[in-house]
């Protein structure tokens, strides 16, 4: 996102504030809980009321408890998948940078061959032999990595010529050591950022696949599982429907907007 518009829309300044609340939602939100998620306590589809502020969902349980509950097991699964995405990434990366040549050859060929094949497409595939977290991890990895890689890549190369780099191997240091000490802090931004990104492609694959059936299963309270739940009782009460829709959308707005924040001030002081 341009920095013009981090200036111009409160919006996005907002973000970090939005992933905190988000954050704190998840971890101390069932605490806050009037009722347990799977207890019934009214009519199917009551609308919201006094007993229940967000009403009801298909079975009467208590909408606001199941959504308070609802989102650690999504956000958990996908900050493993992105923080194993962009790992892989950056280590292929900073080895098809530095190395260039027929290994950088090699790499790309790689991220092209994991490429061809769409993220989701992939996780329906995979989520056929196993649990559905671990598809969402493996898919993810498999199909973010690529996109890692090429960016680090190619700012990787570029800082190899750099002067700083340039210098510490004058001094002696070895690769590695250079890699670790001026290569990398000069791209924690840019991983930052990328890193957002990676976490907002793995929200979209777990929430689809728990749309789909293949994710959490009933009782478990999930944030998508609730949307396939409540889209045929939409009309008698919608926020059985919003409420976890619009927690998703908040969600990955503001990941995806925090890092990007966060990647450009690291750009800045790097």
């Amino acid at each position: 996102m341009p920095s013009f518009l981090s200036r111009r829309l409160p919006s996005v300044a907002a973000a970090p504030t939005t992933a905190g609340a988000i954050a704190l939602l998840v971890l101390l939100g069932r605490y806050a809980a009037p009722h347990d998620p799977a207890q019934q306590i009214g009519p199917p589809w009551s609308p919201p009321g006094s007993g229940a502020l967000l009403g009801t969902d298909g079975l009467g349980r208590d909408v606001l408890s199941r959504v308070l509950h609802g989102g650690t097991q999504l956000l958990a699964v996908s900050l493993l998948a992105a923080v194993v995405a962009v790992s892989c990434g950056t280590l292929l990366g900073l080895t098809a940078g530095w190395a260039g040549g027929r290994t950088a050859r090699a790499v790309f060929w790689l991220c092209d061959l994991l490429l061809a094949v769409p993220a989701l497409v992939l996780a329906l595939v995979l989520a056929v032999a196993l649990p559905g977290g671990t598809a969402v991890v493996v898919a993810s990895v498999l199909s973010g990595t690529p996109l890692t890689a090429r960016v680090v890549a190619g700012e990787s190369a570029r800082l190899r010529t750099s002067g700083h780099v340039q210098a510490a191997l004058e001094r002696g240091e070895t690769v590695p050591s250079v890699l670790a000490r001026e290569v990398l802090p000069a791209l924690r931004g840019l991983v930052t950022a990328d890193a957002g990104l990676r976490l907002v492609t793995a929200l979209q694959i777990a929430a689809a696949l728990a749309v789909l059936g293949l994710g959490p299963q009933p009782p478990e309270p999930d944030w998508a599982l609730m949307l396939s739940e409540n889209l045929s009782g939409a009309a008698l009460n919608p926020a059985a429907l919003l409420a976890p829709a619009a927690l998703l959308a908040c969600c990955a707005w503001a990941l995806a907007a925090a890092a990007h924040r966060a990647g450009s001030a690291k750009g800045a002081v790097a």
